[in-house]
């Protein structure tokens, strides 16, 4: 009999279409082989109800609770009158946390993974408890206040500061804490270094067979045009900041020098600022796509020109399983263990990514390299691994997290 396992989600994993639910789809899936999983999470997107069937496989049971954005931030001012990090009240809720508290109590659970730092505030005590905190997003905030004006600089500066702390008290009560790279996890064992030994990184890995380069695509583009892509969530910020620093910056050069360019903004939900980028010339905002893989397969090149980020970008990963030429900031490279000018492009600034793209525009060439690198480095199976081990009550943790970090 699989011993039972509390699986805590701050959003509902599947579809696995973006950077969070990749990640925790396949976390799930895999350890659905050993446990008997009962999930907790939040569905914020009412498109997702229709997939809670889709868990069934894995899942002994299953517990969806409704997030409304709109309700979910009045309820996280609440933060400001408690002195604590605004992202807890904004997913605070009782039924949930009875559930899973009542589960812990019948003994139905021994162990627990709670994914994502807000989804710690809902664990009880168990046997074994791991936090995959992903990312320490503190340090997202901290970078989102230098960016915007008072008061949200202020907002965001508190929520650092704030979120830093909850991070680093869930790290020292965790029997272990891991991250999506060796960069997250390096940053968060400077930070708690008392809790460094139970403090470790698996990373994610790609369906390399699903991004196959081998496989035969329809052509999204005509004949004549040369596609720059760039995929993502297009209302997180991040994403559309980076797209439209791109496409105001950069892209304008890289349209002269090259006509037949085009920047193809690839993904769901384009907010009113992303969608005034196709007013530009060459700009074209698909929004939602059945498939990105004929876009990759067909591009020139994709574009992650990210200024702000953490962890790992998945939109890398994928292109460079589909051994699509990458041109990368250093915000969005950080965590990727790839050699750069060789599996992938380092631009460091707009002058420099221009030309980088330029160069893919004139000269269009697959990257087997970077191929190369993904099934070598980012395999599912491999990394998922050592999640097992860190479960395992009867290992000892500092081993279990050296396991992780190979």
């Amino acid at each position: 009999m699989k011993p039972g396992l509390l699986f805590l989600a701050h959003r509902i994993p599947f579809p696995p279409n973006k950077g969070d639910k990749i990640r925790s789809f396949h976390l799930l899936r895999h350890l659905s082989n050993r446990y008997s999983i009962h999930l907790g999470a939040f569905v914020d997107d009412p498109q997702d109800w229709q997939y809670a069937e889709a868990l069934q496989p894995y899942c002994a049971s299953v517990k969806l609770v409704p997030l409304n954005a709109r309700r979910a931030r009045l309820f996280s001012l609440s933060g400001l009158l408690s002195g604590e990090a605004l992202t807890l009240p904004y997913y605070r809720h009782a039924g949930l946390h009875a559930w899973a508290h009542a589960l812990a109590q019948a003994g139905e659970v021994t162990h627990g993974l709670a994914f994502s730092s807000a989804m710690a505030q809902f664990m009880p005590p168990l046997e074994k408890r791991v936090l995959d905190m992903v990312d320490v997003d503190s340090d997202k905030w901290t970078q989102y206040a230098t960016t915007q004006r008072w008061p949200l600089s202020w907002i965001y500066a508190r929520e650092g500061k704030k979120l830093a702390r909850w991070e680093a008290q869930i790290a020292r009560q965790f029997d272990a804490t891991l991250l999506v790279s060796r960069d997250e996890a390096a940053l968060l064992k400077a930070r708690v270094p008392d809790a460094a030994g139970r403090i470790g990184a698996f990373e994610n890995g790609v369906d390399a067979e699903y991004f196959s380069p081998e496989r035969a695509y329809d052509t999204p583009f005509r004949s004549e045009e040369r596609a720059i892509v760039f995929t993502g969530a297009m209302d997180y910020w991040p994403n559309v900041d980076a797209v439209t620093w791109f496409a105001e910056r950069m892209f304008p050069a890289i349209h002269d020098a090259v006509p037949a360019a085009r920047f193809v903004v690839v993904g769901s939900r384009p907010s009113d600022a992303v969608l005034a980028l196709a007013r530009q010339p060459g700009v074209i905002v698909t929004g939602s796509v059945p498939d990105v893989r004929p876009y990759l397969a067909h591009a020139v090149c994709a574009v992650a020109p990210l200024r702000i980020a953490r962890g790992v970008q998945n939109k890398v990963l994928e292109a460079m399983a589909m051994a699509c030429p990458v041109v990368t900031s250093p915000q969005a490279a950080e965590g990727i263990r790839a050699e750069a000018g060789r599996e992938y492009t380092l631009a460091r600034d707009a002058t420099e990514f221009a030309a980088s793209v330029i160069a893919c525009a004139r000269q269009p060439a697959r990257n087997p390299h970077a191929r190369a690198c993904i099934l070598e480095r980012y395999d599912w199976t491999r990394n998922l691994a050592a999640v097992e081990t860190s479960l395992d009550a009867t290992t000892a943790v500092r081993g279990a997290l050296e396991t992780c970090t190979v």
